[in-house]
C-alpha cells in the first residue's frame, strides 16, 4: 500500500529524449509513423507528450490497488506542477521542459490527462453516465489533441474545436474496440443512458460477452464516434491540412478500425480488432495523400 504522500519512482536515464523515444516505439501504437514525418523539434515534443500518456495511463491500468494508483497519479501532478516551475526530476518531464516552453503547452491539459487516468484507476469508469464518458475522453483523448495542435501549430481558430472532436472520435473508437478486454479489469465504458435503453443498466463487466443487446449499444457509440470525426471534419479548413497532417494520418487508422468493428457488427467478445504494421503504414499512406 503506497501513502498519499507516494514518492514518484525516478528512472535512471541520461538522455531523457531517447528515454521517451524508447517509451513510444516500445508501445506499439499506431500513433508512432505519424510522428516521424514531422520536423525534428515537433517529433521530439510529440514523443515526449506521448511518453507521458504512456506512463501515466500505466498507473491506471497496471495498478490494482486503487489508493495506489491515486497516490501515484497525485505524485505525477506534483511532477507536472515542478516541471512547470523549472524543476523537472522524472526523464518524461525532463523531456517537456522544452516544448512547453516552446510551444506554449498549458499546464491545466497536463493536469486534466491526470484526471482522465485518475477515472479510471478510481472505478469510475463503470457504466459511467454520457456527461462523464464525454468528459474522461476529452481528459484522456481532447487535452492529448489540444496540446498537440500547438505543437503542429496552426492559424485557423477552429483547429481546437478540430482537437477536441478528434480526440472524442479516437477514445470512442479506442473503447469500441477494447469492450472486452476492458471488461476483465471490471471496466464498462459503456454510457448508462446507452445501456438503460436495452434494459440493461445493472450488467456487470463479467456478463458483457455474452448479454443480447450490448452490441445495440455498441452501434450507437460507433454513432457517437462518426459525428465527431464529421464535427472535426467541419473544423478543419483546407488552408490547415498540410500542418494538421499527423493528425489526419491518425485519422486514417482511427476511422478505418471504425470500419472494420462496423462491418463486423460491434462485436464484444473475442479477440480485438488490430492492423498489421503494413496494413497501418497502407493507410498512413492513403491518409497522406488527403494532406496534398
Amino acid at each position: 500500500m503506497v501513502s498519499t504522500a507516494a514518492t514518484l519512482p525516478i528512472p535512471e536515464a541520461p538522455d531523457p529524449k531517447r528515454y521517451v523515444a524508447e517509451v513510444t516505439r516500445a508501445s506499439g501504437s499506431s500513433f508512432f509513423l505519424p510522428m516521424m514525418l514531422l520536423p525534428r523539434e515537433k517529433r521530439e515534443a510529440m514523443l515526449a507528450l506521448y511518453a507521458f500518456c504512456r506512463e501515466t495511463d500505466d498507473v491506471a491500468d497496471e495498478i490494482e490497488d486503487p489508493a495506489e494508483s491515486r497516490a501515484l497519479i497525485e505524485a505525477w501532478r506534483g511532477e507536472v506542477r515542478a516541471l512547470y516551475q523549472g524543476v523537472p526530476r522524472h526523464p518524461v518531464t525532463r523531456a517537456l521542459a522544452v516544448p512547453i516552453e516552446r510551444f506554449g503547452l498549458a499546464e491545466k491539459h497536463f493536469m486534466e490527462i491526470l484526471e482522465g487516468f485518475e477515472m479510471d484507476g478510481g472505478g469510475a469508469m463503470l457504466r459511467p453516465t454520457l456527461a462523464e464518458l464525454e468528459r474522461y475522453c476529452h481528459c484522456v483523448a481532447g487535452c492529448v489533441g489540444l496540446l498537440s495542435v500547438e505543437i503542429f501549430e496552426y492559424r485557423a481558430r477552429t483547429i481546437p474545436t478540430f482537437a477536441r472532436h478528434l480526440g472524442q472520435a479516437f477514445q470512442l473508437t479506442n473503447i469500441l474496440r477494447d469492450v472486452a478486454e476492458d471488461a476483465k479489469r471490471g471496466r464498462i465504458y459503456l454510457p448508462q443512458e446507452l445501456l438503460e435503453k436495452q434494459g440493461l443498466a445493472d450488467i456487470k463487466p463479467e456478463a458483457i460477452g455474452r448479454t443480447p443487446g450490448v452490441e445495440k449499444v455498441c452501434r450507437s457509440l460507433g454513432g457517437m464516434a462518426r459525428r465527431h470525426f464529421g464535427a472535426a471534419s467541419e473544423a478543419l479548413p483546407r488552408s490547415e491540412r498540410r500542418s494538421m497532417r499527423p493528425a489526419i494520418l491518425m485519422r486514417s487508422v482511427y476511422e478505418a478500425y471504425l470500419d472494420r468493428i462496423e462491418r463486423a457488427g460491434f462485436p464484444v467478445a473475442g479477440r480485438r480488432i488490430r492492423f498489421t504494421a503494413t496494413q497501418k503504414l497502407r493507410l498512413v499512406t492513403g491518409g497522406l495523400l488527403r494532406t496534398i
